[in-house]
């Protein structure tokens, strides 16, 4: 990271009470509020008060973890599941990465939605109830949309395995094993 762009990061400090401080504004703040500066699209970094250790990631953890206690989750137990037998496992960096992309990918759609929607709302911000009327209309539209997401998502995983074989091929390419059925020699 440029110095640059970490002086205008806000600096959180994690004390050993649990307590975070947040040096901008020079006092103690929350969980809720830091979910705040996330939602406002600021830029922070959460560090342990003694030792300096980035602390953004746990804390974000923490965050997404009370959310889903509190109302709906967005991660049923079956997917969430999934995502823990990644760990360790040897496509655990790429899972990551797709994920990523996947998440990307659909923040992009939902910005094209909202640049298409200017003017039908007077310019205002999408409010979540906003969103919801918006979907109730476009329904067709977004269904389209979201074709073509699960299309390009499988495109990318497909991309991946394919990455994968041929990374397996070219490792354990000299070594005498025999081809199995349907497969060129």
């Amino acid at each position: 990271m440029n110095s640059a762009k970490k002086m205008s990061e806000r600096l959180i400090k994690k004390y050993p009470n649990r307590r975070l401080y947040d040096t901008q504004t020079s006092s103690y703040i929350t969980l809720s509020d830091v979910k705040q500066l996330v939602m406002s699209s600021e830029e922070f970094t959460v560090v342990d008060a003694k030792t300096e250790e980035d602390l953004t990631r746990s804390i974000l953890l923490q965050i997404i973890l009370e959310e889903e206690a509190n109302g709906s989750p967005m991660f049923s137990s079956g997917a969430l599941s999934q995502i823990i037998r990644y760990y360790g496992h040897a496509m655990q960096g790429m899972m990551g990465s797709y994920l990523e992309k996947n998440i990307q990918a659909f923040i992009d759609i939902q910005n094209k939605l909202t640049e298409n929607s200017k003017g039908l709302y007077e310019g205002k911000p999408f409010s979540p109830e906003m969103w919801a009327q918006f979907m109730s209309v476009q329904g067709p539209m977004m269904q389209g949309m979201m074709s073509n997401y699960i299309e390009q998502s499988k495109s990318l995983f497909i991309q991946m395995q394919e990455q994968m074989q041929n990374q397996t091929k070219n490792m354990f390419g000299t070594f005498p094993f025999v081809p199995t059925p349907g497969e060129k020699s």
